[in-house]
């Protein structure tokens, strides 16, 4: 072996296997407008989305709390059925404000050292499948990586902020202050271990991410959009 050679694969061995790539922890965050209780853990979502780049925080509006004299209008039927999901595999049925972590943990979402003390553990939960998700017009391409197991692979779109004067219900006279909330879920097709990539259209949401998430709940891989629009912020006015 010539020296230059030997050299560089000393250096191999000595820097070991390449570590896989981070990934962002992915804490949901079940809320509505409706409930009193759930603008503390809002804001902890918001200030989770602002320090830390290695999570990636999303707001579900579920619609069982629409029956007051207010109605969310980011309520999805899909965030609903999402949430009765978690409480099929986690327990404790589903309620308002719920923060579930990478789909392992789920626990009362204003719970702020509890949920920092999950996020902390999700970070030590071992490799990850590679994501990304990047932009080419009014389409999106999604790559997902090699890897072990079975999967969905979600398109989530979100609007990183709003504003919104509540005039009705729990929260009446109150202005509230959201950020990541979701306006679009969308299942791209299945992932079974090996390397794909999907294409589609751009969802609802000023900007996206994505979910590649195993049939037990599990976030296996997740990343943002490589080149987000720019976000808005919007009064709702009800």
């Amino acid at each position: 072996m010539r020296p230059a050679a030997l050299i560089a694969a000393l250096m191999c061995a000595a820097a070991g296997p390449t570590p896989a790539a981070a990934r962002p922890v992915v804490v949901e965050l079940f809320t509505s407008q409706s409930c009193s209780s759930c603008p503390p853990a809002e804001a902890l979502l918001g200030r989770l989305a602002r320090e830390h780049a290695d999570i990636l925080p999303l707001a579900f509006h579920v619609t069982y709390w629409n029956h007051l004299n207010w109605r969310d209008p980011y309520a999805l039927p899909a965030a609903t059925a999402r949430q009765e999901a978690y409480a099929a595999r986690l327990g404790g049925g589903a309620y308002t404000p719920e923060a579930v972590i990478d789909g392992r943990t789920g626990l009362v979402g204003s719970d702020e050292a509890g949920l920092r003390g999950a996020i902390a553990r999700a970070r030590e939960a071992g490799p990850a499948v590679s994501a990304r998700l990047s932009r080419d017009g009014d389409h999106v391409a999604a790559q997902v990586g090699a890897g072990h197991g079975t999967a969905r692979v979600l398109l989530i779109g979100f609007d990183p902020s709003h504003t919104t004067r509540v005039l009705r219900g729990e929260n009446a006279g109150r202005t509230i202050e959201q950020a990541n909330i979701v306006r679009s879920i969308r299942e791209l097709g299945p992932w079974s271990g090996a390397a794909a990539t999907f294409t589609a259209a751009l969802p609802e949401g000023e900007t996206a991410a994505l979910l590649v998430q195993a049939e037990d709940g599990r976030i296996l891989g997740a990343a943002r959009l490589d080149q987000p629009g720019t976000a808005t912020d919007r009064e709702a006015l009800r």
